[in-house]
């Protein structure tokens, strides 16, 4: 059966964010073309998303250097198995679903945790002599972005580090399909917001029916 991971990373709902409201209309019509695939819902404001910290070096540290899970501490082992379980849920997966808002020019910073949880080498990716190679390439991704400006053309494309980022470490995996459906200029023309959300969710559909 085929699964993918919809991950979203916004604190509000799709009433009050306009990249929330499209993935909402993209993820409905993906079921409804694709009804027996198993979509799992991965929201980050919700999730348990540890980040690297002093505990999950150490944890690692004493597996590298052969001691067994028993002999970490209690915060070493609840970091350290929690971003295994992401990891393994993320590479058991066929499609990735990403959310996400332009904060800044880039994401919410659960993202980048995340993404730290499931960049893990011998699992998305493996070193050779011959550099990095991806391992995940029988995926496929898309990313949904909000932006209130415009971002794909003009003098403020090359600051968009958001898509950029995630198409990176997409290449990175070795995903070869990565796709982008942008919401953008809504802010900027606060007169045509309905009209770009609108012609947004339409795209999505549309996506949805070949994804």
């Amino acid at each position: 059966m085929t699964k993918v991971l919809y991950i979203t990373a916004h604190p509000h709902d799709d009433k009050q964010s306009y990249s929330m409201a499209v993935g909402k209309a993209f993820i409905d019509t993906y079921k409804e073309v694709n009804p027996s695939h198993e979509i799992v819902n991965i929201d980050l404001y919700k999730e348990n998303i540890p980040e690297i910290d002093v505990d999950v070096f150490s944890g690692w540290g004493k597996l590298q250097s052969g001691k067994g899970f028993e002999e970490l501490s209690s915060e070493e082992k609840a970091k350290v198995s929690r971003l295994s379980e992401l990891c393994e849920q993320f590479i058991a997966a066929d499609k990735y679903v990403f959310v996400t808002p332009l904060w800044n020019f880039s994401f919410p910073p659960v993202l980048k945790a995340y993404i730290d949880s499931v960049a893990v080498a011998g699992k998305s990716f493996k070193y050779t002599e011959q550099g990095p190679v991806g391992l995940l390439t029988d995926k496929k991704a898309l990313h949904i972005q909000a932006r209130g400006g415009i971002y794909s053309e003009g003098p403020a494309a090359e600051m968009e580090m958001g898509h950029r980022y995630l198409n990176i470490i997409m290449q990175f995996f070795g995903v070869p399909s990565f796709e982008g459906v942008f919401v953008e200029g809504h802010a900027a023309m606060p007169d045509k917001a309905q009209e770009i959300k609108e012609n947004a969710i339409a795209r999505s559909k549309d996506l949805a029916s070949t994804f």
